[in-house]
């Protein structure tokens, strides 16, 4: 098969990555140095990556099982496109009619789609046990919030592309940080809403969300549900905790007194979800290379909790699954070395080995958590998107 990517470019186009001339792959014990070297050596090149969440428990020293897939990947593609209104244009690479067809036809009239049989990993009753226990480990101070995830899957299907699920979602719930990745081995389909980080010369920039609330069904009951989660103290206290933990993060590698918030707390609307969602920023330290921002940030504060090593490895011990690619991230190395990366929620990954679908789900933990209301607010997030496909045993 030929590899695909796909990442939102702008309101209206796509990068597409058809192919692989040349990549880079982290493993255990990750060479930065190296990292840094294959970026450097292709910075006249479009370069897609994308990063396993594992590798932040290697970052934050956290022991973990080995995962096949790696720890992070960045390829240059045989051919790079600019898609938009129904044409891919050629920005870089070979001129390819097989790739042209493939860039262009991941927007074509979606193939057939088997009917998923959707089963949440863990049940209601251990799910509501376990966000209890992470309010005991809040009361006692070991964490003040925690993002507590859980896998969903599908039956043994066998999948030679992904576009199809891709296609759909994206009809049904357009975002801005929509993706697409088909590997000989894995595939993902994503409809991210949420930026990790962006680079744009020397500034960064870090969007988390933390904060969700339905659409209404109604004008009234629509504005009314904004307008709850716009007030919310529990839902502020979130974002706020996450906001402060940000900063933090991006001020390893900022110069002094430049980290800012430019916006707290801001609403969202989007076709399924309201979001609240904040934005820091900061000017970089001069030289700043990709791992140095990396190693900074990552894994994003949006999908730990704070403190954050505190906050993940109590996730390692709650969850019981791998993460892999949920939350971790999928986006774009522009040349020159600008960036964009998102975060890798509201996305299905496909394993070829296990020829299953799954789909990672979870909330902020905090002391005024409801544990009800959390696998309530799961539901929520992933419902529209795992009822496109087929119904959810929760």
């Amino acid at each position: 098969m030929i590899e695909r990517a796909l990442f939102r470019h702008s309101d209206s186009s796509f990068l597409v990555g058809i192919g692989c001339e040349s990549e880079f792959v982290l493993a255990a014990d990750p060479d930065w140095n190296a990292l840094d070297a294959f970026i450097r050596a292709n910075e006249g090149r479009t370069l897609f990556t994308v990063i396993n969440y594992q590798l932040g428990l290697d970052i934050l020293s956290i022991p973990h099982t080995p995962n096949q897939l790696p720890l992070l990947r960045i390829w240059v593609p045989k051919s790079t496109y600019l898609y938009e209104s129904t044409t891919a244009y050629l920005l870089e690479g070979e001129h390819n009619e097989i790739h042209e067809r493939l860039a262009e036809e991941l927007f074509e009239a979606e193939g057939s789609l088997p009917s998923i049989q959707w089963t949440a990993k863990i049940d209601k009753a251990s799910y509501l046990e376990r966000v209890n226990k992470i309010k005991d480990h809040i009361q006692q101070g070991d964490v003040y919030e925690l993002n507590f995830c859980q896998s969903i899957e599908s039956q043994t299907i066998e999948l030679s592309s992904i576009q199809p699920f891709f296609e759909r979602m994206w009809e049904n719930n357009p975002t801005p940080f929509a993706g697409l990745v088909e590997t000989q081995n894995w595939m993902l389909a994503s409809a991210s809403p949420e930026r990790f980080i962006q680079k744009k010369g020397s500034k960064l920039i870090s969007q988390p969300i933390k904060g969700t609330a339905p659409r209404g069904k109604t004008d009234v009951e629509d504005l009314e549900n904004r307008n709850n989660l716009q007030t919310s103290p529990k839902e502020r206290a979130e974002n706020v905790m996450i906001v402060d933990l940000v900063r933090n993060d991006l001020s390893q590698v900022a110069t002094k007194g430049s980290v800012h918030v430019d916006e707290l707390c801001e609403i969202y609307s989007f076709p399924t979800v309201h979001q609240m969602i904040s934005t820091i920023s900061c000017e970089l330290k001069e030289n700043t290379s990709f791992s140095q921002i990396l190693k900074a940030t990552f894994p994003m504060g949006s999908m730990t909790g704070a403190p954050k090593k505190a906050a993940v490895t109590l996730s390692e011990q709650y969850e019981g699954f791998p993460r892999e690619f949920y939350s971790g991230s999928f986006g774009v190395i522009y040349p020159g070395g600008d960036f964009d990366l998102n975060v890798l929620i509201r996305t299905l990954f496909y394993n070829a080995d296990t020829q299953k679908l799954s789909c990672g789900v979870g909330g902020a933990i905090t002391i005024l958590s409801d544990a009800e209301a959390e696998y309530e607010e799961c539901k929520v997030k992933v419902d529209k998107i795992l009822s496109l496909f087929g119904t959810c045993q929760w």
